[in-house]
């Protein structure tokens, strides 16, 4: 476990790159680069499996406090929104399907959960602070990434921007 002194200044570099992070792509939408991905439970997907949806990509980790804090979060908006399209992918960084298991035992999930060694996503979108999300569009473009915790109110904006969800979450220019 790392020192509490430690742990703050990882939170707070976490969360003053996630603001600039957030400010500098608000408006910017790239093609996903291509991608394969294999849930836990054997479920495949890859781009043209997720075109026509909206998805979520969450990087977590079972030792990441602000994904731990996150993850009904995600559950929340994973259940409210499939019916309009919405796949949540969980993936799992680095760690063993052991510990993954283990720990889904006390904290179940009811999303998709992918492990690192069953995906190449990790690794482009360079997955190395906790919590990350990134919202592809039903084209496949993203439309927001997102380093960091952030909270409902962000979450909910990053997937409005991507045609899911109320405007009753936008962010104004004035919040960000």
């Amino acid at each position: 476990m790392l020192p509490s002194y430690l742990r703050r200044f990882l939170a707070c570099a976490i969360l003053t790159f996630a603001t600039f992070t957030f400010a500098a792509n608000k408006n910017k939408t790239e093609p996903a680069p291509r991608f394969n991905a294999k849930t836990v439970d054997g479920e495949k997907f890859d781009n043209a499996s997720i075109k026509g949806k909206v998805v979520l990509l969450e990087f977590w980790t079972t030792w990441c406090h602000f994904c731990a804090e996150e993850a009904p979060l995600v559950e929340k908006l994973s259940q409210e929104f499939k019916d309009k399209g919405l796949t949540v992918l969980a993936v799992n960084v680095g760690e063993s399907k052991k510990t993954v298991k283990k720990y889904l035992e006390q904290h179940p999930r009811a999303c998709r959960i992918v492990l690192t060694e069953d995906t190449n996503l990790a690794a482009m979108y360079q997955a190395t602070a906790y919590p990350i999300y990134v919202v592809i569009d039903r084209d496949g473009n993203i439309v927001a990434t997102q380093r960091g915790a952030g909270g409902e109110r962000l979450l909910r904006h990053n997937l409005f921007r991507a045609g899911i969800g109320s405007s009753d979450f936008v962010v104004d220019d004035s919040d960000e």
